[in-house]
């Protein structure tokens, strides 16, 4: 039953394919059809190549009514009669020079790492085609913005780059991280720095030998509660406004309702370590589909002259091998402390694609002269 006054979701004109292929796109612009997503949007995720903590319904549909500020939604869905085979998270946005383009959901400060259009496996070739009818039809730059090495999305850029579409590729950034399949604790310290290695169990010990330390996993939401106020406080003692993933009323109010669906959903891993029975440090992160996320941490300064913030991660990563995870990714940020534990790192990139129209030439023209001025002003000021 559809709710007074909301309108359901109607197929939109220019996501029409052929009747004969029984594929029908259905174009996403209303929080009801976001919404009624729900339910096929975990199994489609998972049957993907795509599968990300930052792809799940809960993480796009909690940033799109917490952060999506005055975008509009223009998500497209993609079905094969009855079953969902494809979703392209996208929204209206404003590029350079106040030119709109279509934009990835959960872009910007809250900090998603392997965002892609979701597509259902050995569904693409059915798939992708309608979509990019869809993009076509908007006329209207494309940012497909950080994807990983084997984003879906690079081969829809593909399809319209070759349809006449100017493509543009830059870096988007770096995600160290570990993979962990066979490994036990000791032969994953086995693989580090001989001198970081000795270092990390002369700290575990030392913590162990001064106070009653327990490493403990949130598990009901007045835990999750607890700690979340609790590295919220870390971060704002420690960093100014821009420093923390935790700076406004909105990026709060994210990350309470997104950990809560995320512990109902089973794939929040949020763990407080505790000396002497009171916690000292917090780690955030997610298991999914056997990769546990380093998303956020924080601990209590004054126990740093104890490297709290190296027994937390190293208590972690032992904790995510235990469970049985095949990696450890420390997502986006090269901090040298991240470069102890890890010795692999994805490169993530932002491609833009601009239309071959007068539109899509003004915009292309705009933003590699923005390009080069920053570029300039860099070389200038440094």
């Amino acid at each position: 039953m559809i709710a007074p006054g909301i309108a359901a979701p109607q197929p939109d004109p220019a996501c029409h394919v052929e009747p004969a292929s029984e594929i029908r796109c259905v174009l996403i612009d209303s929080a009801w059809g976001f919404s009624a997503l729900r339910s096929e949007w975990s199994s489609l995720l998972r049957a993907s190549a795509s599968a990300s903590p930052f792809l799940t319904w809960e993480w796009l549909h909690t940033w799109w009514t917490r952060l999506a500020g005055s975008s509009q939604l223009r998500m497209v869905a993609v079905r094969a009669g009855t079953e969902l085979i494809a979703v392209a998270p996208f929204r209206t946005a404003t590029g350079t020079a106040y030119l709109p383009c279509l934009d990835m959901l959960a872009t910007g400060a809250v900090g998603s790492d392997y965002l892609d259009v979701i597509v259902r496996r050995g569904r693409e070739a059915e798939a992708l085609p309608a979509i990019e009818q869809f993009l076509r039809s908007q006329r209207t730059t494309l940012r497909l913005t950080h994807l990983g090495p084997s984003a879906v999305a690079d081969l829809l850029a593909d399809r319209l780059q070759a349809g006449g579409w100017a493509r543009t590729t830059t870096a988007g950034g770096t995600c160290p991280y570990i993979p962990l399949a066979g490994h036990t604790w000791d032969s994953y310290l086995a693989t580090l720095g001989s001198s970081h290695r000795a270092n990390v169990r002369r700290r575990m010990r030392a913590l162990e030998q001064k106070f009653d330390v327990r490493f403990e996993r949130v598990t009901d939401d007045t835990q999750r509660r607890d700690a979340l106020a609790k590295i919220v406080e870390y971060h704002d003692r420690r960093f100014d406004e821009r420093g923390t993933a935790f700076a406004t009323d909105d990026l709060k109010a994210f990350h309470d309702e997104l950990t809560r669906r995320a512990l109902d959903r089973g794939w929040l891993r949020m763990f407080v370590l505790r000396l002497d029975g009171a916690i000292a440090a917090v780690m955030y992160g997610f298991l999914y589909d056997g990769t546990f996320s380093f998303y956020q941490h924080g601990f209590d300064e004054q126990f740093q002259q104890h490297s709290i913030g190296l027994v937390l991660m190293a208590l972690s990563i032992r904790a995510a091998i235990d469970e049985g995870a095949g990696e450890f990714d420390m997502l986006w940020g090269v901090e040298p402390y991240k470069f102890l534990w890890a010795r692999q790192a994805r490169e993530l990139r932002t491609v833009l694609l601009f239309p071959p129209r007068i539109g899509g030439q003004i915009h292309r023209g705009l933003y590699h002269a923005r390009r080069h001025a920053k570029a300039l002003i860099e070389r200038y000021v440094s």
